[in-house]
């Protein structure tokens, strides 16, 4: 199978602030269909700011409601929208002047075509039906001066304290040759390294001896042995957190592999209670079926990965290495 020299990756984690008492009042007003601001001198500052950007003094909290209609300012349209832009459709970016306010609010446009977008059209939110505390209760704004807005009173306004959400990133990997081969390899159900012919040592997947620095070619690939011995580990105790998997306490091993000082990190240990993992035990790796290995990938960042390939490491009740020879090493 061919293994592609790209690969798209996401990170998320769940983020969560408090917001203040001023961004806390611009947000708890939202929930009643209000748009406030705050008074700096003779300027109505919109969103609020505790502080005057431009004398660093903090404010008073005289708060002002704006708005609800406005009129652009400026924008640039998208015309194809991806996976974490507000709407699903093209539509306009603008900075638009709510009236009341001394400065320009971002926020995005329906306008359905680029052509009817202008600087100095007139425009008015188009709420969502029942509003949380949140930026996006303004589902996007719509040209007219007359909000669009459910049914019945929103009535009064929720007090919204911190602010909740998952920050996200997609970014792509480009691998290089050597990760190619070595994902090629794991896919086939290979260990193979490079051994540097100056040091001796085997690198996985890395493309150069980090000790000579050199370049380690494909001359230089070898097969490895897919049996090693545990030279340490650590003994997780997972506090609850979104997505979670692992409930109980869990080990991650690194192994030696067996007649060369290569060191494979975080492994997981099967079918044993991490309170009988003990140093210098021997194990063997257990492959993933062909058809999951076949689907994994590889990152850039990969030398040394077996991630999707190996599920583990198991036992193999054969006697242990003496555990003092693999005292205070990492690798």
């Amino acid at each position: 199978m061919t293994v592609s020299t790209q690969t798209v990756s996401t990170i998320q984690f769940p983020y969560k602030r408090t917001l203040g008492p001023v961004m806390g009042r611009f947000f708890s007003e939202l929930t009643a269909r209000r748009i406030v601001g705050i008074r700096s001198g003779e300027r109505v500052i919109v969103p609020p700011m505790e502080y005057d950007p431009e004398t660093g003094n903090e404010l008073a909290r005289d708060f002002v409601e704006v708005g609800p209609a406005g009129t652009v300012r400026s924008w640039t349209w998208v015309a194809e929208p991806i996976a974490s832009h507000p709407l699903d459709r093209p539509f306009a970016f603008v900075l638009i002047r709510l009236d009341g306010a001394d400065t320009d609010l971002v926020h995005v446009l329906d306008a359905g075509a680029e052509d009817a977008v202008h600087t100095g059209m007139r425009v008015a939110p188009r709420w969502r039906d029942e509003p949380v505390g949140r930026i996006d209760d303004i589902v996007c704004f719509v040209p007219g001066e007359r909000a669009e807005t459910p049914e019945g009173e929103p009535g009064e306004a929720q007090e919204v304290t911190t602010m909740e959400y998952f920050s996200t990133i997609t970014y792509t990997d480009v691998l290089s040759p050597t990760l190619v081969r070595y994902a090629s390899n794991l896919r086939a159900g290979k260990l193979t390294g490079q051994r540097c012919p100056q040091c001796n040592r085997v690198f996985l997947g890395r493309g150069y001896c980090s000790v000579d620095a050199i370049r380690l070619g494909p001359e230089l690939d070898e097969d490895l042995p897919d049996r090693g011995v545990v030279s340490n580990y650590t003994i997780v105790t997972p506090t609850p957190y979104p997505g979670q998997k692992e409930t109980e306490p869990f080990a991650r091993a690194s192994v030696v592999l067996e007649g060369d000082e290569m060191v494979i990190a975080q492994q997981q240990i099967l079918d044993l209670p991490v309170s009988e993992i003990r140093v210098g035990m021997r194990v063997r790796a257990e492959w993933m079926p062909e058809a999951e290995r076949d689907a994994a990938e590889i990152t850039s960042k990969g030398w040394g990965t077996v991630a999707g390939f190996i599920r583990g490491w198991r036992p193999t009740g054969e006697p242990d290495e003496p555990a003092e020879q693999y005292m205070n090493r990492v690798f």
